[in-house]
């Protein structure tokens, strides 16, 4: 293996465990905020960010709201993405959570078939239903105390497949720095609205009230490092391609699994480790496939 892809695998799982750190924030921080003013604040922090960053590099007028509709697309999506994962890993173990979340390579390769119109391959949809198996595992203990709200996850999952799949269909539209603040600022824009609407609802768990310093703290800190995890996972990218990186996504289960057990007192039983086998299997199959198939292409 080269110098480059060893560092470019570095980068990669150091940026997915990331993810994972931000996730156990949002655990210990249930009820005490409502899901989108958390996922809002997050999504604030981020724009500041990158809108820094984008004016240093490309001037103020760079900061204009996006035209282009696929950029909505993206903002909108991944917002239902982070809401869904916030109120997943809130009612269910962490593992457990983020394990229902790796459906999304699957998700991704359905909605290619459907939407951009990719070939359908019989190795997307063994790997499809082998994963759902495994989510239907996962969640029968779960059902019970937590009932529908066990879906989450997969709206998690749902949300992050839309945007990869908006990302591919706008790819080359902006710079890599401008499609990061344009999906932050109107993902930002988007959770304003809901939660702006929550708050009037009338319903009691979405009433957004001043919360304590040390939440608008801690939802600062997601937002910070989500930012330095996908500036990670972008590095590992450029160093070591896109095909070669991705197991290491499967470092953030891990990251999860040991967070989880360390404080939470979470550790997955034998049936959910059972149910994490086979999605991960599934998700490792269509990914080798899809290298086999790209390295036999002229």
């Amino acid at each position: 293996m080269q110098q480059s892809d060893k560092a470019g695998l570095l980068y990669a799982l150091a940026g997915f465990c990331t993810l994972s750190i931000g996730d156990a924030i949002i655990k210990g921080m249930a009820g005490e905020w409502p899901a989108p003013a958390m996922a809002l604040t997050r999504y604030i922090v981020g724009t500041a960010l990158l809108a820094f960053l984008l004016a240093r590099s490309d001037g103020i007028k760079a900061l204009a709201l996006p035209k282009d509709k696929l950029q909505w697309v993206r903002g909108v999506a991944i917002s239902c993405s982070a809401v869904g994962m916030f109120l997943a890993v809130w009612i269910m173990p962490l593992a457990e959570a983020t394990t229902i979340a790796f459906t999304q390579p699957m998700i991704t390769a359905v909605l290619a078939m459907l939407i951009l119109g990719e070939r359908a391959r019989a190795s997307t949809w063994i790997a499809t239903v082998a994963a759902f198996i495994g989510v239907f595992i996962v969640l029968r203990p779960n059902f019970e105390s937590a009932g529908w709200g066990v879906l989450f996850p997969l709206v998690g999952a749902t949300g992050m497949a839309v945007t990869i799949i908006a990302n591919r269909a706008s790819h080359g539209r902006a710079s890599i720095l401008a499609m990061q603040y344009y999906m932050s600022v109107t993902a930002m824009i988007f959770l304003a609205g809901v939660t702006a609407l929550g708050h009037f609802s009338g319903v009691e768990g979405f009433a957004v009230t001043l919360p304590h310093w040390s939440v608008v703290a801690r939802c600062a800190f997601i937002g910070f490092s989500a930012t330095l995890a996908q500036y990670l996972i972008y590095m590992g990218t450029v160093r070591a391609g896109a095909g070669t990186i991705a197991p290491m996504t499967y470092g953030q289960l891990l990251m999860a699994v040991a967070l989880g057990a360390l404080f939470f007192g979470d550790l997955p039983d034998a049936l959910a480790l059972l149910g994490a086998v086979i999605i991960i299997g599934a998700g490792l199959y269509l990914w080798n496939d899809t290298r086999r198939r790209a390295a036999r292409q002229p």
